[in-house]
């Protein structure tokens, strides 16, 4: 058995229903906006839905994707908001970009 030490690890921004941006980290971005919008996600999402993922970026490994995350909640509103606007959703007919490294034998 053979184990997958490039796994890609993914920064992710969800739109809840009162437009707020929440951000996170996920090795799964599908499967985790999916537990956001069932309520099982994160305790933000419990006074107002998750309604869409709004950017999505592939990061290296855990590490630097929780860097990132960091970075990404120091922004003010408005800064997420252009990340938010500046990702293209119709290039990603994945929520799982293709980093290259990701595929394991």
């Amino acid at each position: 058995m053979t184990e997958c030490r490039d796994k890609p690890w993914f920064v992710y921004l969800v739109r809840a229903a009162n437009s707020a941006l929440y951000c996170g980290i996920s090795d799964d971005v599908e499967r985790r906006f999916a537990a956001h919008r069932s309520g099982r996600g994160a305790r933000f999402f419990h006074s107002s839905p998750a309604v869409a993922l709004v950017y999505v970026e592939a990061c290296a490994d855990k590490g630097s994707a929780l860097r990132r995350e960091r970075a990404i909640k120091g922004l003010k509103k408005a800064d997420k908001e252009a990340l938010a606007q500046g990702w293209k959703v119709e290039a990603a007919t994945s929520c799982k970009p293709d980093t290259g490294s990701a595929a394991c034998g």
